[in-house]
C-alpha cells in the first residue's frame, strides 16, 4: 500500500524512471546499438576480405552468386554460406568477450 502512494507521487515520468532503472533498460539499449554496429563490421569483414581469398580457392570465382538448381527451384548457396561464416565470427567474438568479462567478474568475487 505504501508502494502505491510512492507511485502516485511520482507520477508517470517517476515511475517511467523507476521502470528504466529497475530492468537496466538503456544499458540493453546501447548493448543493442553496439551488437548491430559489431555485426555491419563483421559482415563487411567477412564479405571484403575473407571470402575474396575464399572465391580465389573456389573455381569460378564469384561465390555469392553460386547456385543449387533443382528442377525450378534455385538454392543460393554462396549466400548462405557468406551467413554461416558471419554467424560463426559473431558468435566466437561473443564467446570470447564474455569469457573475458567473466573471467574478471570472477576474480573480484574472491
Amino acid at each position: 500500500m505504501a508502494e502505491e502512494k510512492k507511485a502516485e507521487k511520482k507520477g508517470m515520468v517517476g515511475e517511467f524512471m523507476d521502470f528504466l532503472m529497475k530492468y537496466q533498460v538503456i544499458g540493453l539499449a546501447v548493448a543493442f546499438i553496439i551488437g548491430a554496429a559489431a555485426t555491419k563490421m563483421v559482415t563487411a569483414a567477412v564479405n571484403d576480405i575473407i571470402m575474396p581469398i575464399i572465391s580465389v580457392l573456389i573455381p569460378g570465382g564469384d561465390w555469392k552468386k553460386t547456385e543449387l538448381v533443382l528442377g525450378p527451384v534455385k538454392f543460393l548457396v554462396g549466400d548462405f554460406v557468406g551467413a554461416i561464416i558471419d554467424f560463426i565470427i559473431i558468435a566466437i567474438v561473443v564467446f570470447l568477450i564474455v569469457k573475458f568479462m567473466m573471467k574478471e567478474d570472477a576474480t573480484k568475487k574472491i
